[in-house]
C-alpha cells in the first residue's frame, strides 16, 4: 500500500526535454488518465487565427506541423506570397497567430495524431505543406487519384474538410471519411 504514492511520484517526476512532464503541457494529467487519449489533433481554439485564415482556406489545426514549419509559413515574407496569394497581416495580428500556432504545434502536442506526424518527420524536417508530411502521404496512399485530384468536389489533399466530415473538431478517423462522389471510405 505504501509503495503506490512513491511509485506514482516517481512516474510523475519523469521529465520530457528537461521539463517535468506534469508541467510540459497544460492538461497532461487529464490526457494521461483520459479514455480518449486525445486521438486526433487539437481543434482550433483561437478566434483571430480562425477568422483570418478561414477567410481563404480551411483553418488547419496547429498540430499538423512542427513549430519550425509554422515559423516559415507565417513569416512576413512568406505571407506576401502564401501559396500564390497575398496573405499579409498587420504585425500585431501576425504575431498573435504565430504565437498561437507555435504554442500548439505538433512538436508540443500530446494529441495522438500530432505525435504520429512528428514521428514521421526527420529531426530537422520542417515542411511548409501538410500534404508533404510523410504521415499524411502514408495515410492517403491507398486512395485512388480519381477520388482526390481528379474529383472536382475534392481537388487535392489540402481540402481536408471535403472528406473528413469532423475535421473542424480535429477528428480525422477513417470512419468519418466520406469522399464526395464516392461515399464512405475504409482502408
Amino acid at each position: 500500500m505504501k509503495k503506490f504514492p512513491v511509485v506514482f511520484m516517481l512516474m510523475m517526476s519523469v521529465t520530457l526535454g528537461g521539463v517535468p512532464i506534469l508541467y510540459a503541457e497544460e492538461g497532461f494529467a487529464s490526457w494521461l488518465f483520459s479514455v480518449e487519449r486525445k486521438k486526433g489533433v487539437q481543434p482550433v481554439t483561437d478566434a483571430i487565427y480562425n477568422e483570418e485564415c478561414s477567410a481563404c482556406h480551411f483553418p488547419y489545426q496547429p498540430g499538423w506541423l512542427p513549430e519550425a514549419s509554422w515559423q516559415k509559413l507565417i513569416a512576413a515574407s512568406a505571407l506576401e506570397d502564401h501559396f500564390g496569394e497575398n496573405a499579409e497581416l498587420d504585425e500585431q495580428t501576425q504575431q498573435h497567430i504565430i504565437n498561437f500556432l507555435t504554442a500548439n504545434s505538433a512538436d508540443k502536442s500530446y494529441y495522438k495524431r500530432s505525435k504520429k506526424i512528428m514521428a514521421s518527420l526527420n529531426k530537422d524536417q520542417a515542411p511548409i505543406r501538410i500534404t508533404k508530411v510523410p504521415y499524411i502521404i502514408k495515410k492517403h496512399d491507398e486512395i485512388p487519384e480519381k477520388l482526390i485530384s481528379k474529383n472536382e468536389k475534392v481537388k487535392s489533399l489540402s481540402y481536408c474538410e471535403k472528406c473528413h466530415k469532423k475535421a473542424e473538431k480535429g477528428i480525422f478517423d477513417d470512419d468519418s471519411v466520406f469522399i464526395p462522389g464516392h461515399g464512405y471510405w475504409s482502408d
